[in-house]
């Protein structure tokens, strides 16, 4: 690619019924933007009264999962004592560490009357030295994340530092991630010194970097170094993303993120042992309130 853009990627789409997820990281030529080591755009769809999404409990270690909802709602329970729903504006930021179980459904008054979804879901991996960190469960509502203008555009600061403005959310490696929303034609520079490595996805608009333009569901991987023009059309919607070059390479299976193929590998069993134990003295606990689950995929 020439001028700002490294590498153009386009998703690819799943379709899970009544709404679809568009899954850009990881990709061939892009393991990871910073610590994002997983990125989909899930949605938008629609449901009739009396259907909804339903994420059967299922393991994460490694890593901590991102939630952040333009429409709708989404009911989060797992194994630390989290229950919540989350709404458009809000973050839900789980900690898997050395291990959590969790589960996504839609709540039962949208599922009744019938809803949308539509919203954004990452992973970022965890440090080596917080790989085994003790799991947790953050709710950031969307009044406690910072709200500021970035050249006529709205912006949300999710995690990290931006523009003068610093994120509540705790995390233990440089991350950089932000929403931003046209109400109007807006333009704005991404500094050089943002994030060592940073990308823009464009949810949805006309989007264009230094003049060029860059297609919606298109995540542009972006060159190091220099600051990069960022024009927007009124109603577009981009999310950056990036953050501090990862300490080494990071092993993906399945739902198990880690430095370590021996430690995905012990994940995997303790998945299928905590199955087999029904849950009793396991590694794995059930999700509270919750008597299904999803089998590792060979086991299906």
């Amino acid at each position: 690619m020439s001028g700002p853009i490294k590498l153009l990627i386009e998703p690819r789409q799943h379709d899970l019924g009544g709404f679809s997820v568009r899954r850009v990281l990881p990709y061939a030529k892009q393991r990871m933007v910073g610590p994002f080591i997983f990125f989909d755009h899930m949605g938008p769809g629609e449901f009739p009264p009396g259907k909804g999404v339903d994420v059967r409990p299922h393991p994460h270690i490694g890593l901590a999962t991102v939630t952040y909802l333009f429409a709708g709602a989404l009911g989060h329970k797992d194994t630390t004592g989290a229950d919540i729903v989350i709404r458009p504006g809000a973050v839900n930021w789980m900690t898997a560490g050395r291990g959590v179980a969790h589960s996504e459904r839609t709540p039962p008054d949208e599922r009744a009357a019938g809803h949308k979804i539509h919203g954004i879901q990452t992973w970022v991996a965890l440090p080596k030295s917080h790989e085994e960190a003790e799991p947790g469960f953050v709710h950031h509502p969307a009044d406690t994340l910072p709200e500021f203008d970035l050249g006529g555009a709205r912006a949300r600061l999710i995690a990290g530092d931006a523009w003068g403005h610093r994120s509540p959310v705790e995390f233990p490696w440089g991350i950089w991630y932000l929403a931003v929303e046209a109400e109007a034609d807006a333009a704005y520079d991404i500094p050089a010194d943002a994030a060592d490595e940073r990308a823009l996805y464009v949810v949805e608009g006309a989007v264009a970097l230094d003049g060029q333009t860059v297609g919606e569901r298109t995540m542009a991987v972006l060159e190091g170094g220099g600051s990069v023009s960022v024009s927007m059309s009124a109603g577009a919607k981009v999310m950056l993303a990036g953050g501090e070059a990862m300490d080494g390479a990071r092993h993906i299976n399945w739902n198990f993120v880690s430095s370590s193929k021996d430690r995905i590998n012990q994940a995997r069993e303790d998945w299928r042992a905590s199955i087999a134990a029904d849950w009793k003295n396991s590694p794995f606990a059930q999700v509270p309130g919750e008597t299904e689950w999803i089998p590792l995929p060979e086991d299906r």
